[in-house]
């Protein structure tokens, strides 16, 4: 339980000035250099009663002059200190769950790096009333007041440029909060990045088919049948359907795109987690991502295969599969590592996800395409959407079809960018520019691409932080 001085200790702060000196890391456990940078720890006001905690690294450079990245891991319920210590931060954790390595390709190298845990319920954030059912206008509103906060306790980056970043399902947190941004006309504004984001259900939904055909998951005579029987003049509906023999073909082939032992998020990388003998269903990222895979009738049947794969008689755990974040989780509930965060002894264990704010999350978005269209059309905002390529969550195709749903006018033909290294020049993925707007793969990466692929991750943002065309 939390202490019930907890919210009124917050509450009575310092003043602005004292603030950062207050929040300050001065001695992180694990880490055996002193960082050139200033780094802080503590926790934002969003709306009354909730507070978000932060972990903000300076820029390497000068603070002053580089701009300022807001950046938003997804779930919706999981920690963006995973996005700080195992894929862009200036350091991962090793795996011992003790030590810390420093990341060569830290996004923090050029740009002010703020990762916050929201909504309130993730990782250290929390509420006074312990109350954690949000939604997506709740979490962009509470995400706004904490960057206010994070102006008040910093005033000297307000005029800093300002970007908006995140992946997975910060497609949706990262738009709905630019959007708040720009009716504030003392937020400096530039641009949004948005990495593997969910962007139209629907769309992925059946896109995530024609992914799972083209890359040797589903036959070609069960892919022949599902053409058969599902589409209809070029068009097909996997899954928003009445046609039983569709509803039958879909069925049997979900066992092997959802195969417990198939890494989701990134194809071509071992199933890694979780105890021995143990084996994880894909409902809670389904219910995440695929909603109308979810709510077919093949679904329970899947289950049922799935539980018989195992060899387990009794319920597939529900949780994110493949995926091990045991030195993570280890690493923040050291007591050393919460005092050096300033973390409240009250609070409770860390985790990478917080299954009750999964759960009860109210999805109020299917799409983000109307977010989109405000954002585009005004000229001054500058976007990127990338995509690892090997990713079945929120698979490339998909966004490449919202995107191409917005009608946006574009600036040349879909074409290789590269990569330097400064001896050589490799194909890094493929991009193509609208007018404020560039789509473009990862070449051989999946959902969390700075993980898979750092050295391109940092140059595909470089280049976009300093608007250098792809």
């Amino acid at each position: 339980m939390f202490p019930l001085f907890l919210g009124a200790l917050l509450v009575g702060m310092p003043p602005a000035e004292a603030a950062p000196r207050a929040d300050e890391i001065f001695d992180l456990p694990g880490l055996h250099t002193k960082p050139s940078f200033r780094q802080f720890s503590g926790f934002l006001k969003a709306s009354s009663g909730k507070y978000l905690h932060y972990w903000f690294v300076e820029c390497q450079e000068d603070p002053k002059s580089c701009p300022l990245v807001l950046w938003l891991n997804g779930g919706p319920g999981c920690s963006s200190l995973a996005g700080l210590l195992t894929e862009h931060g200036p350091f991962l954790i090793h795996p011992d769950g003790r030590t810390l390595k420093n990341n060569e390709h830290s996004w923090n190298k050029i740009a002010n790096v703020l990762y916050l845990e929201s909504p309130a319920g993730v990782g250290f954030s929390y509420s006074d009333d312990k109350k954690y059912v949000t939604g997506d206008k709740e979490v962009a509103h509470d995400n706004y007041l904490a960057l206010k906060d994070f102006f008040r306790l910093f005033p000297e980056f307000t005029e800093n440029y300002f970007y908006i970043a995140g992946e997975s399902y910060g497609g949706f947190y990262v738009p709905s909060l630019a959007v708040e941004v720009t009716k504030d006309s003392s937020i400096n504004l530039k641009g949004l990045a948005i990495g593997n984001g969910i962007t139209d259900y629907k769309l992925n939904d059946i896109s995530l088919m024609y992914f799972a055909y083209y890359h040797g998951l589903i036959h070609i005579k069960e892919w022949s049948l599902l053409e058969s029987v599902c589409c209809k003049k070029k068009v097909c509906t996997f899954f928003d359907t009445k046609v039983k023999a569709c509803k039958t073909a879909v069925s049997s082939v979900l066992p092997n795109i959802f195969n417990p032992k198939e890494n989701i998020y990134n194809l071509y990388h071992p199933c890694v987690g979780g105890e021995p003998g143990e084996i994880r269903d894909y409902g809670d990222h389904i219910k995440a991502y695929l909603p109308g895979i979810l709510s077919t009738e093949g679904y329970s049947e899947l289950s049922k295969k799935l539980r018989n794969m195992s060899g387990l008689n009794k319920p597939i755990l529900l949780s994110f599969p493949c995926v091990d974040y045991t030195s993570l989780t280890t690493y923040l509930n050291n007591p050393e590592v919460r005092s050096a965060l300033h973390i409240p002894n009250g609070l409770p264990k860390w985790e990478i996800c917080n299954k009750d704010v999964f759960g009860d999350f109210e999805r109020e978005l299917e799409n983000s395409r109307d977010l989109y269209r405000q954002l585009l059309m005004k000229k001054e905002y500058r976007v990127l959407v990338y995509s690892g390529d090997f990713d079945m969550a929120c698979n490339f195709l998909g966004i490449e079809w919202f995107v191409d749903s917005l009608n946006l006018k574009s600036q040349g033909s879909y074409h290789p960018w590269m990569c330097h290294d400064g001896k050589t020049s490799q194909i890094s993925g493929y991009a193509k520019q609208y007018a404020n707007l560039t789509i473009l793969t990862v070449k051989g990466a999946g959902h969390m691409v700075p993980e898979d692929k750092p050295f391109e991750a940092f140059q595909m943002f470089r280049q976009f932080i300093n608007n250098e065309p792809f």
